[in-house]
């Protein structure tokens, strides 16, 4: 192994697994050690099995000596974020689940705190938030507690936590991965959310693929009528590859040295042959995508707000111009006011002016293959728990802005139910990570990982471990 233990990647543990030289009750019982050291001050994962996972571990061990199929993950830990329902910490592919990892209430925050667990801090930086709503997840990930991580998004919230973390998360193409089993919802719910998708979350690329086909596919009914087939990436090398930049746009401005960290990963991969060129589309505008997010989400979050909570959104429609001159105000984000107690009728219009952008978004993917986009304004921000969020704000390049400005840079992806995959490519004078967002069109999500593969490979992205970790 190249890297201590903790730090390998699941690949690469089941390759060591395989030869016999690490059984997997070795590996879960180092983990479980690990997570009591360096848990405490982070608070990533809140809950673990440690009899269970030990019990499974030699399970798996039996299987793999008896040479019995037990999945691609057989034997490998990991932990699991809390808002997906796991009766007695089963197994999952082989995997073992050895704990689960926080989130904020409701899942509903760019930060991850609540009044059960309390507040999970960032491995960089306990003074910074790890994200939210996969914030424990990211942590664990970043602190070396798991291998891999199953997050969800719906408002970035794999995108941002991999990038206030460094590490690599990918949120799939619209229904790849069944939402069965996740709260929210209500438990038992067996809707599929609109908007949000279950993802794989990593310290490598090939990590994503690799649980990315665990657990993408069909729910049982369906497969009696489709199964799963992802196109194929076709991209064997950087030389090959059509990048799309959309780094800049005035409703969202974002950090300087992450622009310049964008720029010289742009001049990289030209120099390594790839066809780089700034996309001008009418699609890739704020102005044109956040109306049409906001609206949606804030259709598919009134489901669990109270009367009381919708007539103070109606107030705030009403106030929005005399708000604006007083407190910076992301653009849209009335909308979300409006969705929360619009007609089902004028959800249907918004919701077939969506379908349009998405038919449209395919004239971009005619001509690049993927395109490259910031994840957040900034990287990880301070603690903020000040109630309600729209008082918090965030500070890019010394303007104050609002702090669902870090909502705007996920919407494309999020909206239109693109692929996205989130990967580190730097570190900041302030010693903080942050990643890379690279969109794919529908369906494509083995070309968007296997981009971030050839990134990984060139030197041009990589997970580093957070000092003292």
């Amino acid at each position: 192994m190249s890297q201590p233990l903790h730090y390998c990647t699941a690949d690469e543990l089941v390759r060591v697994m395989d030869a016999g030289d690490l059984t997997s009750e070795a590996l879960t019982r180092a983990l479980l050690d690990r997570i009591k050291t360096f848990n405490p001050p982070l608070n990533a994962v809140v809950a673990v099995n440690e009899e269970q996972a030990l019990t499974q571990a030699r399970e798996a061990d039996r299987q793999r000596q008896a040479g019995t199929a037990g999945g691609p993950l057989l034997g490998v830990p990991l932990t699991l974020k809390d808002s997906w329902q796991v009766p007695g910490l089963a197994c999952a592919s082989g995997a073992i689940v050895i704990g689960k990892t926080n989130v904020p209430y409701f899942t509903s925050d760019i930060q991850t705190y609540n009044e059960v667990y309390g507040t999970t801090n960032n491995p960089w930086n306990r003074q910074r938030t790890p994200g939210g709503s996969s914030g424990g997840a990211a942590a664990a990930l970043a602190a070396g507690l798991t291998p891999i991580e199953v997050g969800s998004d719906l408002a970035g919230s794999i995108r941002i936590p991999t990038h206030f973390c460094g590490v690599f998360g990918h949120k799939p193409s619209r229904s790849l991965v069944s939402f069965r089993g996740h709260v929210p919802g209500p438990p038992g719910t067996v809707t599929q959310p609109d908007l949000a998708e279950g993802g794989p979350m990593a310290r490598s690329a090939r990590d994503l693929e690799t649980l990315l086909k665990v657990i993408a596919g069909p729910r049982p009914q369906m497969a009696r009528s489709w199964q799963l087939a992802m196109e194929p990436a076709t991209l064997a090398a950087l030389d090959q590859a059509r990048v799309g930049l959309w780094l800049e746009d005035p409703h969202c401005p974002v950090d300087h040295e992450q622009s310049n960290g964008f720029r010289r990963l742009s001049d990289a991969m030209a120099e390594r042959g790839a066809l780089v060129t700034s996309l001008h589309h009418p699609m890739l505008s704020l102005e044109h995508i956040m109306p049409v997010y906001f609206n949606l989400l804030g259709s598919l979050l009134s489901v669990d707000m109270s009367s009381q909570q919708k007539r103070r959104l109606k107030l705030f429609v009403l106030a929005e111009k005399s708000l604006r001159k007083m407190t910076p105000m992301t653009y849209g984000m009335a909308e979300f006011a409006r969705g929360t107690s619009q007609t089902h009728g004028r959800w249907m219009k918004w919701n077939e002016t969506r379908e349009k952008m998405r038919e449209q978004v395919e004239e971009i993917f005619g001509e690049v293959d993927v395109i490259l986009a910031p994840v957040n304004p900034v990287t990880a921000i301070p603690h903020d728990q000040r109630a309600p969020q729209y008082r918090r704000q965030i500070q890019v390049n010394g303007e104050t802005r609002a702090y669902h400005d870090q909502f705007c840079w996920i919407a494309l992806a999020t909206l239109l139910g693109l692929p996205a995959t989130s990967v580190p490519i730097g570190i900041t004078r302030n010693g903080m990570p942050y990643n890379v967002q690279i969109i794919g069109a529908p369906g494509r999500d083995l070309t968007t990982l296997a981009f971030a593969r050839l990134l990984e490979d060139e030197g041009l992205a990589e997970f580093q471990a957070p000092p003292g970790y």
